[in-house]
């Protein structure tokens, strides 16, 4: 075997081990058929710029209440805007991977490295962040161990993942892709209800 034909499958061995590894962090568990899961994951994947618009239920412990939510994503760049929830009048998060600054109603702006830190350190609210980029499109986050459960039409119906359970109980159809419509997000003594009103979903340019 010469040097070339070694290093094509060492590559090979490297690649298939890497696929293999991210699979494993998965749990599929069949309420439908997993071919047609993975058609719909693949259709929903490259879609990493949107505009969402809909309402927003959170409760906990302490207080809750409801609101307006406005999401505009572009591909890392986010900023997330609540009107109302518990009383806060506006709320806005923005940033990307490096940076996030939350602003709300009557406060100086505060940046800090971690959306989820400044989150929970600002209002209280340990709020998953930087997972709800793919839970909102029907997906699992790709960075932590995370249980599937599929719904007869072989959509997601059900997420465990980082100490969090996401209910799907409606979807709808936009520009040929299904995505979201209705969603719970349970965990950390936090209940959040998402409808979304509407959906611009975009692909990166």
């Amino acid at each position: 075997m010469t040097l070339l034909h070694r290093t094509l499958l060492a590559c090979l061995l490297l690649t298939l081990t890497a696929c293999s590894s991210l699979h494993q962090r998965e749990t599929l568990e069949l309420g439908g058929d997993e071919a047609a899961w993975k058609t719909h994951r693949s259709s929903v994947e490259p879609i990493d710029s949107w505009i969402l618009q809909g309402k927003l239920g959170i409760r906990s412990p302490q207080e809750s209440g409801s609101g307006t939510l406005f999401w505009l994503q572009r591909q890392h760049y986010y900023d997330i805007r609540l009107s109302g929830p518990l009383g806060r009048g506006a709320t806005r998060i923005q940033g990307d991977r490096q940076q996030t600054t939350l602003e709300v109603a009557g406060r100086a702006p505060v940046t800090a490295d971690s959306a989820e830190q400044l989150v929970e350190e600002q209002i209280g609210w340990r709020l998953p962040v930087d997972h709800l980029l793919w839970w909102v499109r029907g997906l699992p986050a790709p960075d932590s161990p995370s249980n599937l459960q599929l719904d007869s039409n072989s959509r997601l119906g059900r997420l465990s993942q980082s100490g969090w359970t996401v209910e799907y109980s409606r979807y709808q159809e936009v520009d040929g892709v299904e995505l979201p419509q209705r969603l719970q997000i349970s965990g950390h003594d936090l209940l959040l209800t998402l409808v979304v009103t509407e959906w611009k979903p975009g692909l990166s340019e």
